[in-house]
This record gives structure tokens, C-alpha cells and sequence, in this order.
């Protein structure tokens, strides 16, 4: 077993090299926001959609077009307004009067990373539109059925203070996102850098420096890093507390309505690895599930009408799992 760690080791110290080069190019643009932009790359490390919640202007748009352009890849920004169609998002048939019959025009979905902006700001069945793509990697169009390239990836935004003229995201939709990120204000040193590098004459601009292959071959890597059983247990039982809180010792009962689906698991599996593999290494610890526990839970957990009432938001219930279920 020890061999086969140290293969899985040096692997993952052989196809990380791409790492620094696609966080460097990242950096040129985007000041700060570790956080971010650490869990984009495990996104896309961990093939996982990722949903971004902040206010406006905390460079979430931008952190998604920066990383789109340090890997030579195709882009898709799509706005969502209140009157966007599923044939603006997937395409549709178009018919052709000189031969007679109809062809498909492929939509913005046909891309490698899509940023679908203000997600919740477009009606449901458009947001529906997007979960075959999401979920299967493939899209229909009438009666046909298309594969997405890959790698394929939705990072969606929105803005959590505005709900005026907003349709709240299906939880079917909420649950494929393998990460909910809330993205927070620069501090007072990066918000100067910003003003600096923004308000010059030369903006900076990502060179593409990672090619769709070395992500594909990277995945492959992460799908080998070495998980133990003791590790597998522990993410288990943190999935299981917040369906039987009761079984684990937790009084917390009476303020969840619904625990983590079965996603939680297969994500915080993923996600670790993902995140084991950012920090070169080739086996997953409680602490890799620990730092990304938060983003894959807290967007899967749904609070009764009584934890609403006593001000509780799921990142607590998430917290107390954390501090009670046993590390290994």
C-alpha cells in the first residue's frame, strides 16, 4: 500500500507542474480572493460546477473569464434576464427553405466553461434547461441528443441581497453544484491593489497557459489520489449527522428539515482529492475534508421553519457536524 502511495505521489508531483503556471496567470488579474479562486481550480480538478454567491463587483465574473483565458479553451458568458429562453441557452432547429428541411443551431451551452451570470435571475424551465447539460454531459435538441466536450463546466453567480424580479434556484438545480462558494470584501491592502492595477493604462490580461488535455489528465491523477477507509468513514458520517442527527449525539433534530443528499458524499470525496492534489500530495486527510466540508454542505442542508425563526443559517448546523462528528 505504501509503494502504491509514493507512485500516486510522484504522479501528482508530475502533473501539477500546470498549477503554478495557471495560478500565476490568475494572479496577474485577480488581487486576493485566495479563497476563490483556490476552489475554482478544485472545480475544475474535481470536474464539479460551482455556484458563487457575493454582491456585486468582488471580481466573481471576472475570476471565471480569467481562468477561462489562462487555459486554451472555449468560453461562454451567459447573461440571465427574466426573459431568456431554453433555445437561447441549448439552441434550437433551424429550417433551411432551399433544402427543404431543419438544422440544428447549437447554443452558447456548447462551450468548455460557462458562466452563467445572475443564474437566478431567469424563470425556471430555463434554469431546467441547463440540468441535462449539468448532470449528463449532453444536451437534446428536439429528438437529437448531443455530447458536451469536454472538460465542461457551469460556474453560475448570484447576488444574494437583490431578490426583486429573482426566481430562487430548484433544488434539484442547487444539488449539482458541488460547491457553493460566498465570496466576501477584499481587506483594506488588497483594495488598494486593486484601485492601482484597474485604474492604470495597461489592464492586465491572463495568457493562456494550460491546454484542455492537461486538465483531462490531471482529473485522472485526482481519481487515483489514495483515500483511506478510516477518511471514506469519517466523510460517511458527516453526510449521515445531518440526516440522523440523533444517532451522532447532535440536538439538532428539530432544525433540519433535509440532510445532505448522497452528492454531499460523492463531492466531499472528490473535492478532497481535488484539494490533496492542489497541496501535492497523494492521499486525502480529515483536514482536506474538513477545508471543503462548508462548500459542499451548506448549499445541501434545509433548515426547518424553527431554526429560520431562531436566525440559524445551515453553515451552523454544518459547524456543529464538524465539531462533533469524531476526526480520525
Amino acid at each position: 500500500m505504501d509503494q502504491d502511495i509514493k507512485e500516486i505521489q510522484q504522479k501528482v508531483e508530475r502533473e501539477s507542474a500546470f498549477v503554478q503556471a495557471l495560478n500565476n496567470e490568475i494572479r496577474k488579474v485577480i488581487v486576493g480572493q485566495d479563497y476563490l479562486v483556490e476552489r475554482l481550480l478544485i472545480g475544475l480538478l474535481a470536474d464539479g460546477h460551482i455556484l458563487l454567491e457575493g454582491v456585486p463587483g468582488l471580481a466573481k465574473t471576472l475570476s471565471v473569464k480569467t481562468l477561462s483565458d489562462a487555459i486554451k479553451t472555449k468560453f461562454q458568458r451567459i447573461q440571465f434576464t427574466p426573459d431568456l429562453l431554453p433555445a437561447d441557452l441549448i439552441g434550437t432547429l433551424v429550417y433551411s427553405p432551399q433544402e427543404g428541411k431543419f438544422h440544428p443551431k447549437k447554443g452558447p451551452i456548447f462551450s468548455n466553461i460557462i458562466l452563467a451570470d445572475e443564474i437566478n435571475r431567469a424563470p425556471a424551465k430555463v434554469q431546467s434547461a441547463l440540468l441535462e447539460a449539468m448532470q449528463e454531459r449532453q444536451v437534446t435538441i428536439s429528438d437529437t441528443t448531443y455530447p458536451l466536450d469536454e472538460p465542461f463546466l457551469v460556474l453560475a453567480t448570484q447576488n444574494p441581497i437583490e431578490q426583486e424580479g429573482t426566481y430562487p434556484l430548484p433544488e434539484a438545480q442547487v444539488d449539482r453544484f458541488m460547491l457553493k462558494l460566498k465570496i466576501t470584501y477584499p481587506s483594506r491592502d488588497e483594495e488598494m491593489e486593486i484601485m492601482n492595477r484597474m485604474t492604470g493604462l495597461d489592464k492586465p490580461v491572463a495568457s493562456s497557459v494550460v491546454s484542455p488535455d492537461a486538465i483531462l489528465d490531471a482529473r485522472k491523477i485526482v481519481s487515483e489520489i489514495y483515500v483511506d477507509e478510516k477518511v471514506k468513514e469519517y466523510i460517511v458520517n458527516i453526510v449521515m449527522a445531518s440526516r440522523e442527527p440523533k444517532k451522532f449525539g447532535l440536538d439538532i433534530g428539530d432544525l433540519v428539515e433535509y440532510g445532505a443528499s448522497p452528492r454531499a458524499t460523492i463531492y466531499l470525496n472528490l473535492a478532497a482529492r481535488a484539494h490533496a492534489f492542489l497541496r501535492g500530495r497523494g492521499y486525502v486527510t480529515p483536514e482536506d475534508v474538513k477545508t471543503i466540508g462548508m462548500d459542499v454542505l451548506r448549499h445541501r442542508i434545509i433548515l426547518t421553519y424553527e431554526a429560520e425563526a431562531e436566525e440559524l443559517i445551515p453553515e451552523d448546523i454544518v459547524k456543529k457536524i464538524f465539531d462533533t462528528i469524531e476526526v480520525p
